[in-house]
C-alpha cells in the first residue's frame, strides 16, 4: 500500500506527466484510463512528508547514464543529515559516487538523474527524477517528478554503519561468474534505472521529455532467474500501473541493475539492454512464477563489482518472529473473507494502532518458483477492532493471487501462519475536529479498524465522524451489519453508503443511501468543513480523483491522507 498526504501550495500535473513509452506500457497492459487518473499522484515538486522522509534516510538509490549514455545504478550513503531539502523543489545530497563507481565522472552540473529513497525496516519509498545543479562532494538536485510508491514486495531489513578500511578494488567484466549468479540467484531485492529520451552526448538541452528513473524490486529469493548464457529474467509484478520503468525501456532498452550484498555492503552494479516478454501469461513461463504478470529479459554488457563499497549494513530476520494460528474464518461478502489469528501459544498478541497492517508469509504447498521455497510475502490491512485479544485481517480473493486463493481456499481452522508485528502510518490523526472516513471496496478494512477506535474514543469525548463506503452492491457490501451496530453504539458518526450498481434487492435507505460513485463533492456536501481530517483507502484512481478534487475546492493538504491497495485496478 502507499500512504502518503496530497500536497498544498505547490501543483500536481494538470495535464499527463507520462511520456509516450509509458502511455505505451499501460495501453499495452489494458490500464491507460487508470493510470491516467492516478497520475495526479505524480508532483513537480516534494510535499512535504516526501521531505522528510529523504531527510531521516541513512542512504539513497541514483539511476543516471555515463558518458556513453549507458544507465548504471549506486547507492549514496551518509551520516544522519546528509540529505536536505532547502525547499520543495531542491533536494541536496552531501555525497557522492566514489571513485571506482561507474558513474563517478558522470554526476556533473547539467546531468538528468533519477532518485529512490528507501526505508527497508518501514517498506515506505517515494521517488522523485530531476537535474543536477551542483555536483562535486555535495549535490544539489532540481526536482522534476516526485511521487510515492506502493511499498508491496519490500524485504525488511534493520540498518547499522559499520567503520570500513579502503575498499577492495572493483572487479569490471563482461560476464557474470559463478559467484556472481548464485548472488543474483539468492537476492530477494534489487534496483533498476532506466531512461527515457536521453543520449550518451547529452545533447538538445534540458527538457521535461528527458531523465532517468531509479526503482525497486523485490520477490522471494530466486525470483530473479540466471539463464545458461547470463541473461537475467525479472519477474513483473503488479504495482502502481505507471509503467515507468517499462515505459523506459519501450523507448530506450538500455538498463542498469543494482544488487547490495545486505551482509558485507558489496554492490554489483550491472548494465545491459533489455527485452519486455509482455505475453508472460499466457507462456509457461507463468508456472515458474503465477504472480509474474510480464517479464524483463536483460542481455548483460558491463559489469563493475565493488565489494565492501558500503559502510552499511543490513540485518534481516529469516523468521518471522510472530508465529500464528487461524482461530476464526468468516465469509464477509461475495470476494472477501476475513480471518481471525491468534498466538499459537496462547500468549497477548502485540498491540496495533487503528489502520496498521500486517505483513504474512505463507507457506503454500507445492509453491516452487526457481529455487524458491513455497514462502510468499503479503501485507494485509488489520480490519478489527484495537483491543481485540485476536487480530483479523479481510483479503478479498483475486483469481490471479497467489496468496489470497491460498487463504480462500488453502488453510483451515488450526492451520498456521507466521507474520511481523502490526506497522503502518497510515493511523488517526492526533489532532481533534470533524473525521471523513472514506473507502472504495476492499479498501474498508483499515477505516473499519478506525471505527472501531472511534466509537471508543466517543465514550471520552464526542467528534462527528462520517463512515463513508463504496461498493458495487449489496453482494459485495462487506461488514454491513457490523458497521450498523458500531455506528449504533455512536451518536457522533454517520453513514453514507454509495452503491454503483445496486440491485434489485438492494433497498435505498436501508442497504445503501446514494446510487453512483463517491465524489469530492459529494463529501464537501457533508458538512464536515476544511477542518475536518480526510482519510481515504481504495484504488489509486479513486484516491487520485477524490484528493485532487478536495485539495481543488480549498481543503488543506495536510488534512487530506490515503492508502492505496497494490494495484490501481
Amino acid at each position: 500500500m502507499t500512504h502518503e498526504t496530497m500536497p498544498s501550495q505547490e501543483t500536481t500535473f494538470q495535464e499527463t506527466p507520462f511520456h509516450e513509452g509509458e502511455l505505451e506500457a499501460q495501453r499495452r497492459a489494458g490500464v491507460a484510463s487508470i493510470a491516467s487518473s492516478a497520475g495526479r499522484f505524480i508532483r513537480d515538486h516534494m510535499p512535504e512528508q516526501h521531505r522528510a522522509f529523504f531527510a531521516q534516510l541513512p542512504f539513497v538509490v541514483m539511476a543516471a547514464g555515463d558518458s556513453q549514455g549507458r544507465p548504471w545504478v549506486t547507492l549514496l550513503e551518509g551520516d544522519e543529515g546528509f540529505i536536505t531539502t532547502p525547499d520543495a523543489r531542491t533536494l541536496a545530497v552531501a555525497a557522492a559516487p566514489g571513485g571506482q563507481d561507474p558513474l563517478a565522472s558522470a554526476i556533473v552540473a547539467g546531468a538528468d538523474v533519477g532518485l529512490l529513497g528507501i526505508e527497508l525496516a518501514t517498506r515506505r519509498r517515494n521517488r522523485l527524477n530531476g537535474i543536477i545543479r551542483a555536483a562535486g562532494d555535495n549535490l544539489s538536485l532540481e526536482v522534476r517528478q516526485s511521487f510515492g510508491n506502493c511499498p508491496q514486495y519490500i524485504r525488511e531489513r534493520e540498518w547499522r554503519r559499520v567503520e570500513v578500511a579502503a575498499a577492495p578494488d572493483a572487479a569490471v567484466s563482461k560476464q557474470l561468474d559463478s559467484g556472481q549468479r548464485a548472488r543474483i540467484a539468492a537476492a530477494d531485492t534489487f534496483f533498476i534505472g532506466s531512461g527515457f529520451g536521453v543520449s550518451a552526448s547529452r545533447e538538445g538541452g534540458e527538457g521535461s521529455d528527458r531523465g532517468y528513473d531509479a526503482s525497486h524490486r523485490g520477490g522471494e529469493p530466486g525470483f530473479v532467474h540466471v539463464t545458461e548464457d547470463g541473461t537475467l529474467r525479472i519477474p513483473d509484478y503488479a504495482g502502481n500501473n505507471f509503467f515507468n520503468t517499462l515505459g523506459n525501456l519501450i523507448q530506450d532498452p538500455r538498463v542498469g541493475l543494482l544488487f547490495v550484498d545486505f551482509e558485507t555492503g558489496g554492490m554489483l552494479q550491472i548494465t545491459g539492454r533489455a527485452r519486455i516478454d509482455w505475453a508472460a501469461q499466457e507462456s509457461q513461463d507463468q508456472s515458474r512464477d503465477p504472480d509474474a504478470k510480464r517479464w524483463i529479459e536483460v542481455s548483460v554488457e558491463q559489469i563493475v563489482d565493488r565489494p565492501a563499497a558500503l559502510a552499511l549494513r543490513w540485518r534481516r530476520e529469516d523468521e518471522a518472529p510472530l508465529r500464528l494460528t487461524l482461530v476464526g474464518k468468516v465469509i464477509e461478502s461475495d470476494q472477501i473473507t476475513s480471518f481471525y489469528l491468534a498466538d499459537v501459544e496462547g500468549r497477548a498478541l502485540p498491540p496495533f494502532e487503528a489502520g496498521q497492517h500486517l505483513a504474512v508469509e505463507l507457506e503454500i504447498p507445492h509453491q516452487s518458483i526457481s529455487n524458491r521455497s513455497g514462502r510468499v510475502g503479503r501485507s494485509y490491512s488489520l480490519s478489527g477492532s484495537p483491543s481485540a485479544e485476536t487480530y483479523r485481517i479481510s483479503v478479498k480473493r483475486e483469481e490471479k493471487g497467489t496468496a489470497s486463493r491460498f487463504l480462500h481456499d488453502g488453510i483451515d481452522i488450526g492451520g498456521r501462519i507466521a507474520a511481523r508485528p502490526p506497522a503502518g502510518e497510515f493511523v488517526l490523526p492526533s489532532r481533534q475536529g470533524p473525521l471523513v472516513l472514506v473507502s472504495a471496496g476492499v479498501g474498508i478494512t483499515p477505516m473499519l479498524a478506525m471505527l472501531h477506535a472511534v466509537v471508543v474514543e466517543a465514550e471520552n469525548g464526542q467528534r462527528p465522524v462520517w463512515f463513508v463506503h463504496a461498493t458495487r452492491h449489496g453482494g459485495t457490501h462487506a461488514f454491513q451489519a457490523e458497521v450498523e451496530a458500531l455506528i449504533g453504539q455512536s451518536d457522533n458518526v454517520t453513514r453514507r453508503v454509495f452503491y454503483s450498481a445496486p440491485r434489485p434487492s438492494d433497498t435505498a435507505g436501508v442497504d445503501y443511501d446514494i446510487q453512483g460513485r463517491i465524489t469530492a463533492d459529494q463529501l464537501l456536501a457533508l458538512g464536515a468543513g476544511p477542518e475536518a481530517s480526510y482519510l481515504l483507502c481504495g484504488p489509486a484512481r479513486f484516491l487520485a480523483e477524490i484528493s485532487a478534487g478536495l485539495e481543488d475546492s480549498g481543503v488543506d493538504a495536510d488534512r487530506i491522507d490515503f492508502e492505496t491497495f497494490g494495484p490501481a485496478e
